[in-house]
């Protein structure tokens, strides 16, 4: 399974951002089956769409009223079987976004639980307040404030680990499961080939909450509990474990090496990979997100490094990714947009694309698209966003500071609409869009299908992983680890003398290396300076943002 794993790349869509076919200012599911031709052109395996089932909107869809409807903003269920159908055509895989810890407050379980349905109330974590009145726990929410809302008129209150108007489901309770299962077959009876878990490792809280001493310990209170485990390989049996061919991400936020490789080891019959997010916390000021700094280069190396080697010393499988609907843009937190775009870009991809794992590229990535130039809050759609600046606001920061903190973090980032043209709604639509974009001018589809060199770079990093096994099966080593400016590994197989020598050069200034003597003779299979060497020489000197694939025979 993982040598199929390690062949394939995967793209991921935010359909809200995408594309607007019938001019709403909202991407649809028309709009990406318009667009498909530019998928194919890429060569992708799979999309992960994230959600466009019925719901509020409170949190972009995260919030699902109803798993088996499409929200009506999108599109109807013709149209989803349409656009999966046109994907297969072209040899391309749906993956849909399973949120399951939490459904919105809308949905009719919540709705028949207010009424005093004791079936649906024991789909969620009602408690009662304490003796002198005070909430049944102190947790905290993902979002900022109490992580319990008063139910209905009721002295019970119910557990929302992120907004308010997601009640986190109770999966100790057999029927919750049950639902789950029902869920995720519905739609692989509708074609569905991947399926993405939202915060899957949080689903195993106890069933006796307690107060946590202190907010990191209360991480662990909840998150990779040993019951988890349990509930994926029963989903897996009950349901995608079914089909060898589906292709499975659990989205694990503040995990460890041992519950990761658990999950993602073939012989625990659980997912095919997981997401882990320490990499992209290398610029978080004592692990706090709404913060600014620099990188931390050294701490990323280590991080990719440590996770590529425990992960393959015990089975499990990465995904491997700078970019989602929930982070800012790669370019914008660890090179230089502004005097190195294209060169910085094809590196940022080879350092990914490169390793062990299942590349995925969110949509824009493959343009080198950046970050949006907001110059107000209101200009900000996402609450979490709106949130962390009132808190930033409280803490006794000047509107520009928390102005600023929030521009190099916030979700909206990339969620901005997918730039098609140069125009006003950067072709994404003829009208004002939800979320506005910025540079669409210089950075577009049109322009870089005509002049640019970064998606082409991406189309051959995605060919290579096909046709390499040192990129799709090879192991992992690190190079020059204690180098301040170079990230550098060699992929090699244990059955083969080939290997594969990667050389990333993160900063903009010049930097030479003295290579070891053992590094025979090859090829350049990837470089973003047009470099060919068929002996690497002695001292080996990187250009800024230099990236160099060599493979020896």
């Amino acid at each position: 399974m993982q040598t199929q794993l390690g062949k394939k790349v995967i793209y991921q869509i935010y359909p809200k951002s995408f594309y607007d076919s019938n001019g709403d200012g909202f991407g649809d599911l028309r709009g990406i089956i318009e667009k498909i031709p530019y998928l194919a052109k890429l060569n992708i395996d799979m999309i992960w769409f994230n959600p466009f089932y019925v719901s509020p909107q409170n949190d972009n869809g995260y919030d699902i009223a109803d798993y088996r409807q499409i929200d009506p903003r999108f599109g109807t269920m013709a149209d989803f079987e349409e656009l999966v159908a046109k994907l297969k055509a072209v040899n391309i895989e749906v993956m849909l976004d399973m949120v399951l810890n939490h459904c919105s407050t809308e949905h009719e379980w919540f709705k028949k639980a207010l009424t005093g349905d004791e079936k649906y109330q024991k789909y969620f974590y009602l408690r009662p307040a304490k003796a002198d009145g005070s909430l049944p726990t102190n947790w905290q929410s993902k979002f900022g404030g109490p992580a319990w809302e008063k139910f209905g008129d009721t002295d019970l209150y119910y557990l929302h680990l992120f907004d308010k108007t997601q009640a986190d489901l109770d999966w100790h309770n057999p029927d919750v499961r049950q639902e789950a299962f029902e869920i995720v077959n519905f739609w692989r009876q509708k074609g569905v080939k991947g399926f993405r878990f939202d915060v899957l490792n949080v689903i195993g809280k106890d069933e006796n909450l307690v107060d946590s001493s202190d907010p990191n310990q209360e991480k662990m209170l909840y998150t990779d509990t040993p019951v988890v485990h349990q509930y994926i390989k029963e989903l897996n049996e009950k349901t995608f474990g079914q089909d060898k061919e589906i292709v499975t991400v659990g989205e694990m936020s503040s995990t460890s090496f041992p519950a990761s490789i658990k999950y993602s080891d073939p012989k625990e019959h659980e997912l095919a990979m997981v997401f882990t997010f320490h990499h992209l916390k290398v610029d978080y000021r004592d692990g706090e997100k709404w913060t600014k700094m620099p990188f931390d280069f050294m701490a990323l190396k280590k991080c990719l490094s440590d996770w590529q080697i425990q992960m393959d010393q015990g089975g499990g499988w990465n995904a491997l990714f700078w970019n989602n609907h929930d982070q800012p843009f790669a370019l914008n937190r660890f090179s230089d947009p502004q005097n190195y775009r294209i060169k910085s870009a094809q590196m940022l991809a080879s350092t990914i694309h490169f390793l062990r794992g299942t590349p995925f590229i969110y949509m824009g990535e493959e343009l080198g698209m950046v970050d949006p130039t907001y110059t107000s809050i209101a200009d900000y759609v996402d609450v979490e966003a709106k949130n962390a600046y009132d808190a930033l606001l409280k803490q006794g920061m000047s509107p520009t500071e928390a102005f600023e903190i929030i521009t190099t973090k916030a979700r909206d980032n990339s969620r901005t609409p997918m730039h098609w043209d140069a125009t006003e709604f950067a072709g994404f639509s003829d009208v004002k869009t939800w979320l506005m974009p910025t540079g669409q001018a210089q950075i577009n589809v049109v322009e870089e299908l005509a002049n640019g060199q970064i998606f082409n770079f991406y189309q051959k990093l995605i060919a290579l992983r096909k046709q390499e096994p040192l990129i799709s099966d090879g192991h992992f080593k690190e190079l020059f680890a204690s180098h301040p400016q170079v990230f550098a590994y060699e992929r090699y197989l244990t059955d083969s003398p080939e290997k594969l020598f990667v050389f990333n050069n993160f900063y903009d200034k010049k930097v030479t290396l003295e290579l070891p003597e053992k590094i025979g003779a090859g090829a350049v299979l990837c470089s973003n300076y047009e470099r060919t060497y068929d002996q690497l020489p002695k001292e080996l000197t990187l250009e800024p943002y230099e990236t160099l694939a060599f493979k020896t025979k």
